[in-house]
């Protein structure tokens, strides 16, 4: 039971950092309406990011704070100067164009650091176990969940909130609407999307620790960040939540009972979901 106690916390943390990679993508569907498929580069991006900083003598708690901060600003300039012009085309489109800026960004990585996969280390404060009773835990691992938790509570309260949460609840029912009470939708878009540029980002520093950092990890980050959308609804933030915790789970539990498995059951658990909910768990009309 011990086993699979820590593999359903395991479980935990890894759905909160899928959480982090998803509520992004989630948040610039249901405003934008927009299909990103170059989104999990900003996850690569925040964890090479990091991984180059704390290589160039940057604590990993000042990377933490920095780097997600510089990916927000990089996916300001991606969508000020080349998505926005696409927005209105069909969705194949928004695929084309976004897949060929992953695709472009994932070489430049390969330019810049090699094909070859690297490690970050652990931050010397959280390195170690913490013990309860029989329960050993690695303290990064813990860290990792309360610092996703917290980050879940005040990304709720951003959209739930404040002025900026209404606008983008509002904008994402009426655009039209928005921009007649005064509010430039051009600007709260490019918001939204550094935003979600940013929480990817920072998914990406988390996780790089956990798994090292190699050049195709986005694209393993945005098939299960779609996942994820999909099992929780598209455009619902506690979907979200809620989905990256599943899968999460589902992901690490089966890695002990069906190692080779554990990758093909998280799409099983997807189509489960879609076959009793066809718009996901918490989607609109579930």
């Amino acid at each position: 039971m011990s086993v699979y106690l820590l593999q359903t916390v395991n479980g935990i943390g890894i759905g909160m950092l899928y959480f982090l990679l998803a509520v992004g993508l989630s948040i610039v569907f249901g405003l934008l309406r927009f299909v990103n498929f170059a989104h999990g580069v900003f996850y690569l991006l925040g964890a090479y990011f990091c991984f180059e900083a704390v290589r160039q003598g940057m604590s990993f708690w000042a990377a933490l704070l920095v780097v997600p901060l510089f990916v927000a600003a990089v996916g300001w300039v991606a969508e000020k100067t080349l998505l926005r012009h696409i927005y209105a085309k069909p969705h194949e489109f928004h695929i084309l164009i976004t897949v060929g800026v992953a695709l472009i960004i994932q070489e430049l990585v390969i330019v810049q650091w090699g094909p070859l996969g690297d490690s970050v280390a652990v931050p010397p404060s959280l390195e170690g176990v913490v013990m309860w009773g029989d329960f050993i835990y690695p303290k990064y691992r813990l860290f990792v969940i309360g610092v996703t938790a917290g980050l879940a509570v005040l990304l709720w309260w951003v959209l739930e909130g404040t002025r900026l949460g209404s606008a983008v609840r509002a904008g994402s029912e009426s655009p039209e609407m928005v921009s007649l009470l005064g509010i430039n939708v051009f600007r709260l878009f490019s918001l939204v999307f550094a935003l979600g540029a940013a929480t990817a980002a920072i998914a990406g520093v988390l996780a790089a620790p956990i798994r090292g950092v190699e050049p195709f990890m986005g694209i393993e980050a945005l098939a299960v960040a779609f996942v994820v959308v999909v099992v929780g609804g598209l455009g619902s933030f506690t979907g979200a939540l809620v989905g990256g915790i599943l899968i999460g789970v589902v992901q690490s539990v089966m890695s002990t009972l069906w190692p080779e498995g554990a990758r093909l059951m998280i799409y099983v658990a997807m189509a489960a979901v879609l076959l009793l909910r066809p718009n996901g768990l918490l989607g609109k009309g579930a």
